[in-house]
Order: C-alpha cells, then structure tokens, then sequence
C-alpha cells in the first residue's frame, strides 16, 4: 500500500540559520581548540598560541551569540521554535516516548522523542561550553565581557590596564594573578570535558539523523535547509 504524503512546513527561516551557523561554528571552535590544546605537539607557542586563541574566541562570539539568540526564540518565537515543541519537558512525553519505542508513529512533524532529548543534551553542553569559554577567554586574553574586570584585579597600577598583555607579567601583582588563575582552573576542566562531550554527542547526532531518516523517510537533511518535510497525510504529531 503506498502511503500518500504532503509537504509540511516545519522549521522556521530562525532555526536554519541557526543550526547551520552553529554547524559552522562549532567545526571551526572544534579544529582551533585541538590546535590550541596539543600546541605543544605542533610547535606553536608565543605570539601563534596567542593569534589562534584570539580566532577561538572571536568565533566564540559568534557561537554565543547564535546560541542566545536560540535561547531567546524557544521562549517568544513561533511554532517549533517554541521550547514546548522542541524539549522534552511537555506532559505528554512519557507516553510519546513509549509510544516511539514501541515504533507506532512512523512520523514526527517536529523532533521524535530521541531527538528531542539529543537537542536537550547538545543545548545543555553548548550553554556550559559558553559560559567557560567566555570566562576562560577573559581570564586568559582579557577579552569581554569579563576580561576588563580580571585584568584590573591583577594589576598593580590600575589606570595602566593597557599594560597587561597574555603572557606578559608586567604591571601583574603575582598575589592577585595566582588567585585569578585558581578561579579559571575548574573553568578550563569544564571547557575541556565538555567539549570531549560535545565530540561524543555530534557523530550521535548524525547517526540518529541517518536512522530517523530510514526510518521515517521525510526528508529530514533537506527539511534543515528548505524548512519543508514530506509527511503521511494525517499522521503527523503536533507536539
């Protein structure tokens, strides 16, 4: 029996922009964080461990400010961009759930149960990844937004900020310097383990793309760039 289908429109112009600009992202932050965390391997030091930490962090603004972005729209934005859509938190979850594993429904118009929790799990590693990041980058280079107030806690004279340079000791208090150091340590540790997280979830990701697509055959790849699926008549979820 061959089961009729129709194009349904599904992700929003938003959400493609984001994910592909976070694709882009994150492969770039993937390839400059290896270079930066086995520099010693590569020979790079000084002035080039500098230049490829300033790139890290410049492309780390634009990951942050795509993530905030899709942060803020899960809350004010429209259809699947909604959080109650898109996360595993909706009361009717459980049931769906088991419902998914049981392979009743063939056909989600929005994520499937499985991939409602892989969006929880890369959002939750991205935000932390964020957050140290920008810690990290303003413990490390002074960058904003925090990179102002660290380098004015290590300074000696505090109206020569300009002094205070990565890797450079002068106008730094040693006293004050080893304190900011100790709050960035648990910062790196988080940086570093999330991002060996992130290393695991991605390859995940892809493979439960692959396996919904055989799966459900809605052309799920494509629906990320046009914003359409092609869905069973009458068969869809609206969660």
């Amino acid at each position: 029996m061959q089961i009729t289908k129709e194009q349904v429109f599904v992700w929003s112009r938003n959400i493609r922009l984001f994910h592909w600009i976070n694709v882009v992202a994150i492969l770039l932050l993937i390839a400059l964080g290896s270079m930066i965390l086995h520099s010693k391997t590569f020979g790079i030091a000084g002035d080039g461990k500098v230049l490829l930490k300033t790139i890290h962090v410049l492309v780390g603004y634009v990951f942050a400010c795509n993530l905030i972005f899709r942060l803020i729209i899960g809350f004010v934005g429209k259809g699947y961009e909604r959080w109650h859509k898109t996360l595993p938190f909706n009361s009717g979850f459980k049931a769906e759930f088991t419902e998914f594993k049981a392979g009743k429904k063939q056909a989600y118009k929005g994520h499937n149960p499985a991939g409602k929790l892989m969006v929880l799990a890369l959002l939750a590693t991205m935000t932390a990844q964020m957050i140290s990041g920008l810690v990290i980058a303003g413990t490390d280079i002074y960058y904003p937004p925090f990179g102002h107030y660290f380098a004015e806690s290590i300074a000696i004279d505090k109206d020569n900020l300009a002094a205070i340079q990565p890797y450079s000791k002068e106008n730094v208090d040693e006293v004050a310097y080893q304190a900011m150091r100790d709050i960035r340590n648990p910062f790196i540790t988080a940086h570093v383990y999330v991002f060996y997280c992130l290393l695991f979830l991605i390859p995940l990701h892809i493979i439960g793309v692959v396996i919904a697509e055989r799966r459900e055959k809605s052309a799920l790849v494509s629906a990320m760039v046009n914003g359409y699926k092609y869905l069973p008549k009458n068969n869809t979820d609206e969660h």
